[in-house]
């Protein structure tokens, strides 16, 4: 939900290399059913969506902070074809 910059300056700190999505109107992040609407912020997820757009995997919270487990998913992806 945060702005574009903040994105930008958070995936630097963390060394992603995998675009973060900015969602200030909270379009995604309702639809999603992630937004905590008590205290108007989103809970932390990591989507892995497929070339189809399929979602392929999920991770909440402070975990979904380690890109391990999608970079694996996506290297699972890759490798299958």
């Amino acid at each position: 939900m945060d702005q574009a910059p903040s994105n930008k300056r958070f995936a630097e700190d963390l060394g992603l290399t995998f675009p973060l999505l900015s969602d200030v109107n909270r379009t995604v992040t309702m639809r999603y059913g992630i937004l905590n609407t008590e205290r108007n912020f989103a809970i932390r997820t990591t989507y892995v969506v497929d070339k189809n757009g399929i979602v392929r995997f999920v991770q909440q919270g402070q975990p979904a902070i380690d890109p391990s487990g999608a970079v694996t998913e996506c290297v699972r992806l890759k490798a299958a074809g």
